[in-house]
């Protein structure tokens, strides 16, 4: 384990950190996907808020690694092959990224609608009276009193969503996961080689943890 640590330990501390980048990008468009339908979902306009339950329907029945296969693989072969378009690919990044961001998007949408309903809508219906249009009221009104529940949550979807990167080393992308398969390959240390990974996956998840039970201690007092 100690060799492992000297020679390779930079490599595994650089893959951990392409692990948190691809899950904070999977997370930032996730929140902004999220939001959007999750708004659709609550809006009274029929056709959103089907459209909304379908894509949550969609992405949350796909497995994550069929859809990491299809973004990486289908994609590209979609635009260049079917719609001859050509000269379009992906990168393992920017592929990891997409399926991160839809994955993640559909459950973000889920905590925010229910954040979104979590509100008194006499919130809503006040904020209407004073004479707000309906959009600025979820702005201004709303939506900040639904952030405060909604916080725990997302921090917990980041938690699932970086452990969900280890899925994507199928497409090859430098994860934490991906890196310590080639240093196995090279080493034959694979007992050693995992339990470091574990480690180093239970410091950053148990840091996030306790992040999230210590922002929802504060959110259940009003602070």
């Amino acid at each position: 384990m100690a060799r492992i640590l000297t020679v390779y330990g930079e490599l595994l501390l650089r893959a951990m950190g392409q692990t948190l980048l691809l899950a904070l990008c999977g997370l930032f468009f996730a929140c902004i996907i999220g939001l959007i339908v999750g708004l659709m979902s609550v809006i009274k306009n029929r056709a959103c808020r089907v459209v909304a339950a379908v894509f949550v329907d969609v992405i949350r029945g796909v497995p994550m690694i069929v859809l990491a296969y299809f973004v990486f693989f289908g994609v590209p072969y979609l635009f260049n092959t079917i719609l001859g378009v050509g000269g379009v690919t992906l990168s393992a990044l920017q592929a990891g990224t997409i399926c991160l961001a839809l994955n993640c998007g559909a459950y973000m949408a889920e905590i925010i609608r229910a954040g979104i309903e979590s509100v008194d809508r006499g919130q809503m219906e006040a904020a209407r009276s004073l004479g707000l249009p309906y959009w600025r009221a979820m702005y201004r009104v709303v939506l900040p009193q639904a952030i405060r529940t909604m916080i725990p949550s997302i921090i917990n979807q980041f938690i699932i969503t970086l452990k969900d990167t280890s899925i994507l080393s199928v497409i090859g992308f430098p994860e934490l996961v991906n890196t310590a398969k080639n240093v196995v390959a090279n080493t034959f240390m694979s007992f050693q080689t995992w339990a470091i990974v574990a480690v180093m996956y239970l410091i950053v998840i148990t840091a996030l943890s306790r992040v999230a039970k210590v922002l929802e201690r504060r959110m259940s007092r009003g602070r």
